[in-house]
């Protein structure tokens, strides 16, 4: 695939008829849709990282950092869920993935390394460009950060981090996930500053073995930044300390079970919604049958359910679910939950309902933070000899301190979604301005519709939105 690399500035202004803002899976898939579709078009992707395809999620490369949901799960192709299974079977056939052995199961309930899942990816839309070529469409990765866009009558312009102009007819905002422990925020807490990266191996292999580390956050990054000091070598204390002391729970395969949610439409709030699912769940449970068989049914109708709510039934979700629905949905790959356990039986690794207070001086080499334990008035301090921010993902967009988020906002292109989730769009990803007018040219897709969708960072969903929004940019309503 052909890139552009960062150059001196220049005045030329460079045309593209879509101008796709990120390269990670959002904007590698809606690139490799609109490679399929009639009509000649020019792509532009535009991407600091030197690879399309990876974005935050894809670029780890340890073994141990995995999927979350096995190869039946996770295909890019919305319209064949087994693709990323057929891919499998074809790498590892060529002796692409010997240690997969290891995991017993059939090729489809792998849960591949998330590195590998890149790989996929980029291999899907290189196939996608070489279909393109044949009907004269282009893909072309211009490697740069996108620092500011304006939109006019009839195109948005886009300035790079190194002085490039572009001029497009659409622009796609497929900025992909803001990860908390690599973002930086407008009102810091100094945490990122002090604390280590959950996937950077080599800098923890520098501390002592035997060390005390510190981790914010129970969910599935703290699990990928026990996996990174499991491989680091690391085998002293590991304190983790979030507010409700809430492990992700190991992904299983179950059976089916009845989709109660497509037959029943009259369940329309959170609460309705609770208390139907927790009915089934004891049901299958009685009947001896994994109780996640009918949490999986409730998938796929998130989307409807979120979109319909009011903002005080998604208020009561967020503030009273939320933990828990983190925890029972968004689940852990079996090898790294057995790691957890382990370590957590062995009594290395601690959990503790707790909330993060802030950040404490230290003089002795250590790092300090004062926590509140839950049911607890006053705060305590603890040290260790690192600290990882595993807290998750950063939806609300006025707090990243990035050029482009802040720009958007300032000139009122934006506007915050609900609850702050991501940014405000229509049904077809027409973003919303500061006045609650939909953008003529301007579009979003994936985790920044996070407040639209509520799940909308699974492959899945990001598959589905880029067939659909590809179809809209390819055929533009008439001016």
């Amino acid at each position: 695939m052909s890139e552009t690399q960062s150059g001196q500035a220049t005045d030329a202004i460079r045309h593209a008829d879509i101008l796709i803002i990120g390269g990670g899976l959002s904007g590698a898939m809606l690139a490799a849709q609109l490679m399929r579709l009639p009509g000649q078009r020019q792509v532009l992707v535009i991407e600091p990282r030197a690879e399309l395809g990876r974005g935050e999620a894809y670029s780890a490369l340890e073994l141990g950092h995995t999927l979350n949901g096995n190869a039946a799960r996770m295909s890019v192709d919305p319209d064949n869920a087994d693709d990323l299974t057929q891919w499998l079977t074809e790498f590892i056939a060529a002796g692409g993935w010997p240690e997969s052995d290891e995991q017993h199961v059939p090729i489809s309930e792998l849960f591949p390394p998330r590195g590998m899942f890149g790989l996929y990816v980029q291999q899907r839309l290189a196939e996608a460009k070489v279909a393109g070529l044949v009907i004269g469409s282009t893909v072309e990765h211009v490697r740069a950060e996108v620092v500011d866009l304006q939109t006019e009558a009839q195109a948005v312009r886009l300035t790079l981090s190194d002085g490039q102009r572009l001029q497009g007819t659409f622009a796609v905002l497929a900025t992909g996930m803001f990860p908390a422990a690599r973002t930086p925020q407008t009102e810091s807490s100094g945490l990122n500053a002090a604390a280590l990266d959950p996937w950077d191996v080599a800098a923890m292999q520098q501390l002592d073995p035997q060390s005390t580390v510190l981790i914010i956050g129970s969910g599935l990054t703290m699990v990928d930044a026990v996996v990174s000091l499991e491989q680091a070598g690391h085998r002293g204390p590991i304190e983790v300390f979030s507010r409700h002391g809430l492990l992700p729970h190991v992904r299983r395969q179950p059976p089916a079970w009845v989709d109660f949610l497509a037959e029943d439409h009259s369940i329309r709030t959170p609460r309705q919604l609770l208390r139907e699912l927790r009915r089934h769940c004891r049901e299958a449970i009685a009947q001896g049958i994994d109780w996640q068989a009918p949490l999986d049914t409730v998938r796929a109708h998130i989307g409807r359910l979120w979109h319909q709510a009011t903002d005080v039934q998604r208020r009561q979700f967020v503030r009273h679910v939320r933990p828990w629905w983190e925890s029972h949905h968004h689940r852990s790959p079996p090898l790294s939950a057995e790691m957890v356990e382990r370590l957590h039986g062995e009594g290395r690794l601690r959990i503790q309902a707790a909330s993060f207070q802030g950040l404490e001086p230290s003089t002795n080499g250590e790092v300090s933070i004062r926590i509140r334990r839950r049911g607890e008035a006053h705060t305590t301090m603890v040290s260790g000899a690192a600290l990882i921010n595993s807290s998750g993902i950063e939806y609300d967009w006025r707090r990243v301190a990035r050029p482009l988020p802040q720009q958007l906002l300032a000139r009122g292109l934006i506007r915050p979604g609900p609850l702050a989730l991501g940014i405000a769009a229509e049904v077809d990803g027409a973003v919303l301005d500061a006045e609650g007018r939909p953008a003529e040219r301007l579009f979003a897709m994936g985790p920044p519709l996070r407040g639209m969708w509520w799940e909308s960072t699974a492959v899945t969903d990001v598959a589905s939105q880029a067939k659909s929004l590809a179809a809209r940019l390819a055929t533009p309503r008439p001016v």
